[in-house]
């Protein structure tokens, strides 16, 4: 039976030692386990009684040719390092070409990256970026810092979406999730109060499952109204401390964002009352708290509406730029 140089390539986003079978079998089978020294792969390997051999750092040549000969007398197993092993694989298709009888060569894939892998990623990186030694610019950011920039993601990620876009719109919430990652990654140094990541991601975990009882619990509702209402019912629930209906509303949402929101928040808690109050008043505020409201009614987002007639007048005013222009020159005509 001819013998095997196996290439074991493992994902750095799953805790080292957990294997597929046939990658365990494999290594318990094989003739000799080599891999490099300090790679948590190979530790926990040892851990499990694993014997590796050492193989530090060389030439990817070198390293090659000594696979390919120790597989002459059985199956050699090489633990893949965190960066790839760059050249080896070419390096080792040079030996056996020069070989009458090469060993087969198979590359064994002993762990995969599971959904929501890459968010590791995210983490380690931006920890990359704010350590010493980092980014000086990350270093010295703050929470208050970072604020102008949350903002100014969330409205561009908002416009991405609008867009229809599914490239734009996919940088974009990548844009905004590394403000998440940035401000978690600036609490961890909290003095005395620190949370992560993992904090961030546990709490929203329990929220989602708290107010989910349909789905994670015995509670009935299968239409989406029912659902919204259960959800509404549950937050209530959760804010008891409120002094009134309107306490957490953001200051800083956009005037009509912030308006529907308080129009829905007023008509939930029975105190529409109030509302009809502030429109009686006349002027022009209260005509736009008026619209608001009949917005709403028609199940309309006021906000996003007025956003999508602003996108059509900027086309227009480019279109009329470009119509305006001579073509020939690239200059105003004269009767622009």
């Amino acid at each position: 039976m001819t013998a095997r140089v196996v290439l074991l390539v493992t994902t750095p986003r799953i805790a080292p030692g957990l294997l597929t079978r046939e990658a365990w079998s494999t290594l318990e089978q094989a003739y000799a386990v080599w891999g490099r020294p300090d790679e948590p792969q190979v530790a926990a390997l040892v851990e499990a009684g694993v014997e590796v051999l050492s193989r530090e750092e060389g030439h990817p040549a070198d390293l090659a040719r000594d696979l390919v000969t120790a597989s002459e007398v059985g199956d050699v197993v090489w633990v893949g390092s965190s960066d790839g092993d760059p050249g080896l694989s070419d390096a080792i298709a040079v030996e056996v070409t020069r070989l009458p009888e090469p060993p087969d060569v198979e590359l064994l894939i002993g762990s995969f990256d599971v959904p929501g892998s890459r968010l590791l990623d995210v983490v380690a990186v931006m920890d990359r970026l704010r350590s010493p030694g980092g980014c000086p610019w990350d270093a010295k950011q703050t929470h208050a810092s970072l604020v102008p920039y949350l903002l100014e993601e969330a409205h561009e990620a908002i416009e991405a979406i609008e867009s229809g876009d599914p490239t734009h719109m996919q940088e974009e919430l990548g844009d905004l999730l590394l403000q998440i990652a940035f401000q978690a990654r600036v609490a961890q140094e909290h003095p005395s109060e620190p949370f992560d990541i993992d904090d961030v991601a546990g709490g929203l975990v329990d929220k989602l499952v708290r107010r989910h009882p349909h789905v994670f619990a015995d509670v009935d509702a299968e239409t989406a109204e029912a659902v919204e209402a259960n959800w509404e019912m549950i937050k209530a629930g959760e804010k008891q401390h409120r002094l009134h209906p309107l306490e957490g509303v953001p200051a800083a949402l956009p005037a009509l964002a912030r308006a529907e929101k308080y129009v829905s928040r007023l008509n939930r808690s029975g105190r529409e009352d109030l509302v009809d109050a502030a429109v009686a008043g006349g002027d022009l505020g209260a005509r736009l708290l008026d619209l608001v409201r009949r917005a709403r009614a028609e199940g309309v987002d006021a906000e996003a509406a007025l956003r999508e007639t602003l996108r059509r007048l900027d086309a227009a005013s480019a279109a009329s730029a470009t119509s305006a222009t001579d073509p020939a020159t690239g200059e105003a005509s004269c009767d622009a």
